[in-house]
């Protein structure tokens, strides 16, 4: 890095380089004359499309390799999905900004432009993400879930192709890339609680980076900060992954900070879920009482019945 360049460390995916060149125009508006490139870095996530990422199993699967570039300096910052980002960080880097949440809820696309309520006995829905399973199945047991993998475009696709009756996708990849006239529905949170982080991004740095970090500062939104701040204790504090039906959503509401917290059955037929309250300042503390709260009303006993089903007992 020149004083006068930065590299943006980014997935290819349309979506991600949506995001990637946003965050370029903002720091390229905010300090003329910087030039910002975008570096595209293939991820684990990205080449394996065959496989449902609960199978896959790990963490990281999205960030790993763009992390690697970022600790030999061959970037200078990454962009990614707040979603996407583990809760522990290789030695030497860390998140140093959250941008402002996009609407952070689910979207239902439906083929033939009904309600998920309307859907027929048996409709087949298409998802990757087992959180969304079994929130669906819990609401609707009828309904049969089909893997669904690949980045938005594809998954859009797909729903034609593989002759479903509707997909799940996130809110905020549909209105970031203008696609907000293929929402069918909009989710509720009772309906489907959010993927922790979710509609945000994060910006992840090298530690003690004070001239990267100076420029990107402005970028950080303070609400979302706090707000994903306990998710992703809440997050932490469960030892969560992919391979565990895991929600969280965190929102400021008349300066005190509320956030709800899921964990759940594959299957739907179980899910334990909870909301606490709390000041702002108290944000990591207030996901981390949350996840304790669960654990107690049952979440510990499914975490565990899944890791051990998994092989990945804690």
């Amino acid at each position: 890095m020149t004083p006068a360049e930065l590299r943006i460390g980014t997935r290819a995916s349309q979506l991600a380089l949506f995001q990637a060149n946003w965050v370029k125009e903002k720091l390229e508006q905010a300090h003329s004359p910087l030039r910002v490139t975008l570096v595209k870095i293939k991820t684990t996530g990205d080449k394996i499309q065959d496989v449902p990422l609960a199978k896959i199993g790990g963490k990281g699967l999205f960030v790993k390799e763009i992390e690697e570039a970022l600790l030999a300096k061959k970037i200078d910052l990454a962009v990614h999905s707040i979603k996407d980002v583990p809760t522990e960080f290789p030695e030497g880097l860390h998140l140093a900004v959250i941008t402002k949440r996009e609407d952070p809820r689910d979207a239902f696309i439906s083929r033939e432009g009904i309600s998920l309520k309307e859907l027929p006995q048996g409709a087949k829905i298409g998802t990757s993400s087992l959180r969304r399973q079994a929130q669906l199945l819990h609401s609707r047991g009828d309904l049969e879930l089909i893997p669904l993998r690949g980045n938005l475009d594809t998954r859009l696709k797909k729903l034609n192709t593989l002759g479903i009756d509707g997909i799940v996708l996130a809110c905020a990849g549909l209105k970031r890339l203008g696609l907000d006239e293929m929402i069918t529905e909009i989710l509720p949170i009772d309906i489907s609680l959010p993927a922790i982080g979710q509609g945000a991004l994060g910006i992840e740095t090298r530690v003690g980076d004070e001239e990267v970090e100076e420029k990107i500062r402005f970028l950080n939104d303070p609400d979302s900060s706090i707000a994903i701040t306990a998710e992703r204790a809440f997050l932490k504090r469960l030892g969560g992954g992919c391979q565990v039906p895991i929600a969280a959503f965190g929102r400021i509401v008349d300066s005190v900070l509320q956030i709800d917290g899921l964990v759940g059955t594959i299957d739907g037929k179980r899910l334990v879920r909870h909301r606490i309250e709390g000041p702002i300042e108290r944000a990591e503390a207030l996901g981390v009482e949350l996840a304790e709260i669960l654990r107690k009303k049952g979440a510990g006993e499914i975490l565990e019945e899944v890791y051990l089903r998994s092989g990945t007992a804690k």
